[in-house]
């Protein structure tokens, strides 16, 4: 009997050394009130009728955040954790780093931890970045002997200049980040908690995180949080689907994110293709579940859109085209054969109208663009509409989400004044499996291997 027993429990601490992060059953439930004066009455009407021997309702409703959360990460594996807005994921994310308390389930957390959640989280803004690095560390488990000898690596990592000795009240949000992720790259951790403060940095910045991050991964743990559905795939070898507090799907980060994707172009199909920056009414693009249950690419409504000019000319709507077959496109893939539409009206006269438009990565670079001057002078006169053309053939890009900046203005390419530019008009997301190699793939006539 005692020969079984130590059997079991050499494998429990078997399992106990392949299991970094192991979540079971775990919910979270808070308390909402509709009033103030409700959030009273339940502090002391309950207790009152409950010695007089009533019956009391309670004065709040239930919100469940999470809802029976299971799931194991094993030590090495890096998990990426997707869903919409409000489905979960920072509240779980928070109870696995221990900055929240579940109300009912266990988590089980073997290792250190280090989390780069929230923007400026565990930072105090009135001390300085200096103070905010040890205070930082040392909770994360760092000696302050430790910190000493990390300190100018860390320094260096965040790349802030002089501001490391100023309040971190006065930081910029890309510069919040700088420095929490060049703490948590520094305290040998672990693992990792990432959520979607990463966003915030500039290009270089981010692509020095991804690089510890890749290096990282070679030994540690980490979870993941992103909307960026490419860099999930691209990161994480498992994934998991939050939706209103519950896990709805896991598996392979592609699988999931694909499901990700048909989930969220289902619950959005009322949704418009292009959103105006005043209100005007444009054309919904609508669809049926069936059509599109097995698409993954699809446009995104942009509200709120940034635009400048005169004021003078107006971009009215976009729309897209399938050139050979001229139905409407809502989905793309990469090498299809598109004809662009760009509407506009003008409420003065111009001497030489000019709309043209370009396609932006998520990082805000530049692909491609094109505009409607040729040499000539276009005019037209006030209360005009316009409709501008464009066909071409869409270069195969990296899976994720791109924007496109549309305008229309007077002048020619050199010399010439925006009545209205219209940022991040649309928002369009490529997902395809044909192989790609650089930022922008094309389209080869010919390629051939043969001995001479």
């Amino acid at each position: 009997m005692s020969s079984n027993l130590n059997s079991d429990e050499n494998a429990m601490d078997a399992d106990h050394t392949e299991v970094a992060i192991r979540i079971s059953n775990v919910s979270k439930v808070y308390q909402v009130y509709d009033r103030p004066v409700d959030r009273l009455k339940q502090s002391i009407l309950p207790r009152v009728k409950r010695l007089a021997g009533l019956h009391s309702e309670p004065y709040y409703q239930e919100f469940w955040a999470l809802k029976d959360i299971s799931f194991e990460v094993k030590k090495g594996e890096t998990i990426g954790i997707i869903g919409r807005n409000g489905a979960g994921k920072s509240t779980l994310l928070q109870i696995i780093c221990g900055t929240l308390s579940p109300s009912s389930g266990d988590v089980e957390v073997n290792g250190r931890a280090a989390a780069l959640l929230e923007l400026g989280s565990g930072f105090n803004p009135e001390f300085t970045g200096r103070e905010n690095v040890y205070i930082n560390a040392l909770i994360l488990g760092l000696t302050e002997e430790e910190i000493d000898s990390k300190y100018d690596a860390i320094v260096a990592f965040a790349d802030i200049g002089d501001f490391i000795e100023q309040p971190v009240k006065s930081y910029s949000s890309g510069m919040l980040v700088r420095l929490a992720f060049a703490v948590i790259a520094h305290v040998d951790a672990d693992i990792l908690v990432i959520d979607e403060a990463l966003a915030v940095g500039d290009v270089f910045f981010t692509q020095k995180c991804m690089r510890f991050l890749k290096s990282f991964m070679e030994t540690g743990t980490v979870l993941f949080v992103s909307h960026d559905t490419s860099a999930v795939t691209s990161l994480c070898e498992k994934a998991i689907l939050l939706e209103k507090g519950s896990i709805s799907h896991s598996g392979t980060a592609e699988k999931v994110v694909r499901q990700y994707v048909n989930t969220t172009i289902v619950q959005g199909v009322e949704e418009t293709l292009v959103h105006q920056v005043e209100t005007k009414s444009v054309t919904s693009v609508k669809m049926s579940g069936e059509q599109i249950i097995n698409e993954i690419g699809y446009f995104k409504n942009i509200e709120n859109s940034e635009a400048i000019g005169t004021g003078q000319a107006e971009i009215t709507k976009i729309e897209f085209f399938d050139t050979i077959t001229g139905l409407p496109l809502t989905l793309l893939h990469g090498g299809e054969r598109l004809t662009v539409k760009i509407f506009a009206s003008t409420s003065s006269s111009l001497k030489s109208t000019v709309i043209g438009f370009f396609i932006k990565n998520r990082l805000g670079q530049s692909l491609f663009g094109e505009t409607t001057f040729n040499g000539k002078a276009f005019g037209v006169d006030a209360r005009t509409d316009l409709c501008a053309t464009f066909k071409f053939e869409l270069p195969y890009l990296p899976n994720g989400e791109y924007s496109m900046t549309v305008s229309i203005a007077d002048g020619d390419l050199g010399h010439h004044i925006h009545h209205h530019w219209v940022h991040d008009a649309v928002v369009l997301r490529i997902n395809s499996s044909v192989a790609r190699f650089g930022l922008v793939g094309i389209k080869f006539q010919q390629k051939s291997l043969e001995i001479k």
